[in-house]
């Protein structure tokens, strides 16, 4: 693979890194398609390097589903609660550009959950809840994405 070849796979596995911090694109789906790339078009033991990086992700993925919600349900904070923090964010987003998102979720969480329970207070701390936990699956996510780039520059290094 050539220079242009190598900066087209970076590019690819930091605009991922970037959407995993700042849930817009499909942040580890990029990392992976970027190191995809680099194996098919450098054949050989590339594949396993591909593989491994992937195994690292999906391991990141599962954990990320497990953890999440049972961080969300230790917390009670309700599904459609949830729902109403993400489309709220997804609208924030658009409404104040990058942290639209966060206060979005979090406006829409606390309202929802206010609503739902009958009291601003219990609100608010299910809003802070599902903010915790949102915040520790980005970080679940990134880890896995970290771990497989580190796989994979490794590969490149050697």
């Amino acid at each position: 693979m050539n220079a242009w070849g190598y900066a087209a796979v970076v590019a690819l596995m930091v605009i991922g890194l970037l959407g995993i911090v700042v849930p817009v694109l499909p942040g580890s789906s990029l990392v992976a398609l970027g190191i995809l790339i680099w194996a098919i078009f450098t054949g050989g033991s590339a594949w396993w390097v591909f593989a491994a990086a992937l195994a690292v992700m999906v391991l990141a993925w599962g954990v990320k589903y497990l953890v999440g919600g049972r961080t969300m349900a230790r917390a009670g904070v309700g599904k459609w609660s949830l729902v109403a923090g993400g489309v709220a964010g997804i609208i924030g987003f658009f409404v104040i550009p990058v942290v639209g998102l966060v206060i979005g979720f979090i406006g829409g969480t606390f309202a929802a959950e206010a609503i739902r329970l009958g009291d601003a207070k219990a609100g608010w701390q299910a809003a802070l809840a599902a903010t915790k936990a949102a915040g520790l699956l980005i970080l679940i996510e990134l880890a896995g994405a970290l771990g497989a780039i580190a796989i994979w520059l490794a590969a490149v290094l050697t």
